[in-house]
């Protein structure tokens, strides 16, 4: 029996630039046709994770703005010539200054970039077959995305949540009220998914909605009923991390 396009998604987690941020790589098991989420960097490491795994790169897509997320795009778009998508339009001026913040932190290679398609609310995004949801989740940035797939139980989050965190709201136009709406109205109804953060190791919805000391059910005070994914009796997609 053919696999539903959810379960043929593989996906590898490869930390980037000296600040770990979490580059995720996943592809489709049957076409070898593959998407970078945040690639932040390291763009000789990136390009040859893809030929290790014998995948070519149809899609690039950008949770926000910050060098450590977005700043091997320009380059893997010149080398590939796959598009540039996302984030939302509020964080241009993000993606405008990787430059100047690069060498704010001492890295290399960080590049400017204006994406093809900026992302909105509501959009989705098409992996071979499998549809991720677009979520707009301001807070850490203005114009931060999660890019997320209930069906295969994941959700690719950035910067917005944490194992046992949340993200910063400290920089120009966070907003911490915000964050925490993002978080609990939009994340949390989508059910139990695993997340990939920006940095750290991976987690769980529901665990952070007990656990997490910002944002826990307890201190939030959120009571809302978790989404229930419509293949919830199929098995999970298979995901390794490295």
């Amino acid at each position: 029996m053919s696999q539903s396009p959810a379960h043929r998604i593989e996906l590898r987690i490869i930390p980037v630039t000296p600040l770990q941020q979490n580059c995720s790589l996943i592809w489709d098991t049957a076409t070898k046709h593959a998407a970078f989420v945040d690639p932040g960097g390291d763009t000789a490491t990136l390009m040859g994770a893809l030929k290790h795994f014998g995948l070519t790169l149809k899609h690039i897509w950008l949770t926000h703005g910050h060098l450590d997320h977005a700043g091997a795009a320009a380059e893997l778009r010149e080398l590939t010539g796959v598009p540039v998508v996302g984030p939302h339009k509020d964080d241009q001026f993000w993606l405008d200054q990787i430059e100047e913040s690069s060498r704010r932190y001492g890295l290399t290679g960080g590049r400017n970039v204006t994406p093809d398609r900026y992302l909105e609310d509501g959009d989705e995004l098409d992996l071979e077959g499998t549809k991720f949801q677009v979520i707009h989740t301001p807070g850490h940035t203005p114009g931060h995305v999660v890019i997320a797939n209930a069906r295969a139980k994941i959700a690719f989050v950035g910067d917005v949540l944490f194992a046992g965190s949340i993200g910063r709201t400290d920089f120009p136009r966070g907003n911490h009220e915000q964050l925490i709406a993002s978080i609990t109205d939009k994340l949390w109804p989508l059910g139990d998914l695993t997340f990939v953060p920006g940095h750290g190791p991976t987690s769980s919805f529901a665990r952070e909605r007990q656990t997490n000391p910002f944002v826990a059910d307890r201190i939030t005070g959120y009571a809302g009923t978790a989404k229930v994914a419509a293949d919830e009796g199929e098995q999970r997609t298979s995901k390794r991390y490295t």
